[in-house]
């Protein structure tokens, strides 16, 4: 299998040479959870072969090569390329497959193949193998990116933060489904106190001892604190506690039944385990990204923290892949857009695309956020860029989504020249 940098180094001269390239055979591939289509042309526009069906199998991409090895022969075709469109996690299997086979893989967006699905034939009429044609067309254009098989570390703290994604996803909807199903009917006064975050043991034991609101009141506070100190999974906060206290006498929650109590622990216990798993991950991910020498020359940007480290190196993986700046923005969706068109062109107001990694640009929004307010070097730069427009609407989380996107930037330019953060790149 070729390394990365040759990968790429193929990839630039693709872009450069494959339209009206007679010598190419493309192959665009559309996938799918059991079965793929594959469709077969050259760049000049010519179809090879209309409509392949393999299977997801190690048979059925050897199917696959077989193909286009006998089609690239018989029509006198030097080269080949392999476009597919990322399609859940379906399609990883068949492009390790052929990238360790030595053929060369490109993938295109999902909103361009639908943007250029109508220009096939005027229509917009969606079935797989005119998708397949839709992407060997893409790619025979060159609008293609560059399919990134990055090595097994970076791919290791990628699957971490996918997971961790995924649990803070859980998490969020165990908090809501806890709040929305049991408290704002049994105790809807407890529910406005439910903190954000983890913040929130107290109400969690009062949800496992299955405390209804008519209970809390009956009991004198002195016994109720007693039965929630018995917990020990947090210091008893006696302000709070006492006000719960007394908001329950006047509570207009309904009566709790014996199911609603089970399902409260049942839900408890979900929320707390999931906790405690995404804390397992985060401490993987910690020592996993320290593996890297990127690691320790990024926690000395101001607001990076582990996670918004590991989860920048993951993005980027390979430094020197990006050739500019405008680039590494629009990984995160930080690259700036707008609608220009007639009357309007001059009054457009550029926005951010929102097009790249939604994750990496809400870590980044955070980083920014507390970097603001903690470091002076950066607090004097973001003061700099409101000065003089301090009475907009919205301006301080518009150029905190610019000092964001200059974040992003300077990681990446810490990670190709591995250096230390300088504050002096903030400086007038």
């Amino acid at each position: 299998m070729k390394n990365q940098e040759d990968r790429l180094q193929q990839f630039h001269e693709l872009r450069r040479t494959i339209r009206g390239s007679g010598s190419m055979l493309v192959v665009g591939v559309d996938v799918a959870k059991d079965h793929h289509h594959a469709f077969f042309g050259t760049a000049t526009g010519k179809t090879l072969w209309k409509k392949l069906l393999f299977d997801n199998s190690l048979q059925g991409f050897k199917k696959l090569r077989a193909m286009a090895e006998d089609l690239a022969t018989q029509h006198g075709l030097e080269d080949r390329v392999y476009g597919v469109e990322p399609t859940a996690s379906y399609h990883k299997p068949l492009a390790e497959y052929l990238i360790r086979c030595g053929e060369q893989v490109v993938y295109v967006s999902n909103v361009v193949v639908k943007n250029n699905r109508t220009s096939l034939d005027g229509r917009w009429d969606k079935n797989d193998t005119k998708d397949a044609a839709n992407i060997a067309d893409l790619v025979s254009r060159g609008r293609c990116q560059f399919y990134d098989l990055a090595e097994d570390d970076v791919r290791e703290l990628r699957s971490l933060l996918g997971y961790r994604a995924k649990l803070k996803k859980q998490e969020h909807g165990l908090r809501m489904r806890i709040r929305n199903n049991l408290l704002a009917q049994y105790f809807p006064e407890l529910d406005k106190q439910m903190p954000q975050g983890g913040q929130d043991g107290l109400i969690l034991d009062i949800i496992t001892l299955g405390l209804s609101p008519a209970q809390i009141a009956r009991m004198p506070f002195a016994s109720f604190r007693s039965q929630l100190q018995l917990q020990q999974r947090h210091i008893v906060q006696e302000r709070r506690l006492r006000q719960i206290w007394e908001t329950s006498r006047e509570s207009v929650g309904c009566a709790l039944p014996e199911a609603a109590i089970w399902e409260g622990r049942m839900l408890v216990e979900q929320l707390r385990q999931t906790r405690q798993v995404k804390k397992d991950l985060e401490v993987q991910l910690k020592a996993a990204g320290q593996r890297f020498p990127a690691y320790r020359y990024l926690l000395t940007i101001p607001g990076f923290g582990p996670i918004v480290t590991t989860m920048v190196i993951a993005a980027i993986g390979n430094a020197h892949r990006f050739t500019s700046r405008k680039q590494v923005l629009r990984l995160a969706g930080l690259d700036l857009s707008a609608h220009r068109s007639g009357k309007k062109s001059e009054s457009a107001v550029p926005v951010i695309s929102k097009q790249g990694k939604a994750g990496l640009r809400y870590a980044l929004f955070q980083a920014a956020t507390i970097a603001s307010y903690k470091d002076a070097a950066i607090r004097s730069y973001f003061t700099r860029l409101l000065k003089g427009r301090e009475l907009e609407r919205g301006i301080k989380m518009k150029m905190r989504i610019k000092l964001a996107a200059k974040l992003l930037v300077v990681a990446w330019t810490l990670m190709k020249r591995n250096e230390a953060f300088d504050p002096g790149c903030f400086q007038p």
